[in-house]
């Protein structure tokens, strides 16, 4: 059983609630027509989520130019609406604002803290390495 295997499993359970902002996305692939399940973190802006991947990981290909999408959030089925972004600085824009929601994140990112606000250098080198997946629940 891998790490994601583990947090799947976790978000299944009632005890969900001890994992924090994360969340079980399912996506189709685009070829194979296959469904994809993997856990990952998010922050909330207005009325979306926002996940913060690397462009190494593959899951995110499958919703580049939108794509509907399946979401275990807090225990619950909801239904949206997930599409990548991938200009580098629209990331570096997020990325700013990804810091501001979620400061813990920016040591593992190598994003140094000065004055109270994130490093654009660092902000920038980030980015080319990595990219948000903008993700809007459906009204059922």
């Amino acid at each position: 059983m891998t790490g994601n295997d583990f947090v799947a499993f976790f978000l299944r359970t009632p005890l969900h609630v001890f994992i924090g902002n994360t969340m079980l996305i399912t996506v189709t692939g685009c070829r194979t027509g296959k469904k994809y399940s993997t856990p990952v973190g998010f922050y909330c802006d207005g009325d979306c989520l926002w996940v913060l991947t690397s462009r190494d990981r593959t899951w995110w290909r499958n919703v580049r130019h939108g794509a509907n999408v399946s979401l275990l959030l807090n225990g619950k089925n909801v239904n949206a609406i997930a599409e990548a972004e991938l200009n580098e600085k629209a990331v570096e824009s997020r990325l700013f604002d990804y810091i501001q929601h979620v400061p813990l994140a920016a040591k593992p990112l190598g994003i140094r803290i000065e004055n109270k606000a994130p490093n654009a250098t660092d902000i920038t080198h980030v980015a080319k390495d990595r990219l948000f997946v903008k993700i809007k629940p459906t009204l059922i």
